[in-house]
C-alpha cells in the first residue's frame, strides 16, 4: 500500500489524499469491480448505499449515497465529473465540492490502484464547520477518511484477486 499526499496543519484541509495498491488482476477486472459505483457498499466502510442515477456510466451520471462513520449517517449527492473506461472515473461532491477518484494503471504483477480525494475548487465552508463539530476536527477526519481508503483498496484487491 502506498500512501501519498499533501500535508496539511491539523487545522487546514489538506489537497490531496491519496492511497495506491498493487493488485495481482489485469486492469479490466479491476475496472469492472470499480467502475460500478452501486458495489461501493461491499468494500468502503464510509458507504452503506450508493443509487446510480443513469446507466451507463459516464460524465454526467448523478449518484446518491448514504454514507457512515461510527453511528453517524448523511446523504451526498454527487456527479461524474471524468470517466475514461477502463483508466479513471471521478465524482465531485455536491456537500462539500471535493473530487473522489479511483486511477488504474497496468504494472509489472497486474494493476496499480489509485483512490484519492482532491480539493481543487476548496471545501465548503459548512462542511470544514461540520467535519470540525462532528468528526474530532480536520486531522482526525482526514485521518479518517485515508483509513477508510486503505480498508477500501485492500477490499478490492481482494475481490479481483479470488
Amino acid at each position: 500500500m502506498t500512501t501519498t499526499g499533501v500535508a496539511a496543519m491539523p487545522d487546514e484541509i489538506e489537497t490531496l489524499i491519496e492511497e495506491s495498491i498493487e493488485i495481482d488482476a489485469p486492469p479490466e477486472k479491476v475496472w469492472a469491480l470499480v467502475s460500478d459505483p452501486s458495489r461501493m457498499s461491499a468494500w468502503s466502510p464510509a458507504v452503506l448505499k450508493t443509487f446510480v442515477r443513469g446507466r451507463p456510466l459516464g460524465v454526467g451520471t448523478v449518484m446518491i449515497n448514504i454514507n457512515r462513520v461510527g453511528p453517524r449517517v448523511w446523504p451526498t449527492t454527487s456527479t461524474i465529473v471524468r470517466f475514461s473506461e477502463p483508466a479513471e472515473w471521478a465524482q465531485r461532491m455536491r456537500e462539500n465540492r471535493t473530487v473522489w477518484s479511483f486511477t488504474l494503471e497496468p504494472s509489472a504483477t497486474g494493476t496499480t490502484l489509485t483512490q484519492r480525494r482532491e480539493t481543487p475548487n476548496g471545501v465548503l465552508p459548512a462542511a470544514t464547520t461540520l467535519m470540525k463539530i462532528f468528526f474530532g476536527g480536520l486531522g482526525s477526519f482526514q485521518g479518517q477518511l485515508r483509513t477508510g481508503m486503505q480498508q477500501t483498496l485492500r477490499a478490492i484487491k481482494a475481490a479481483a484477486e479470488s
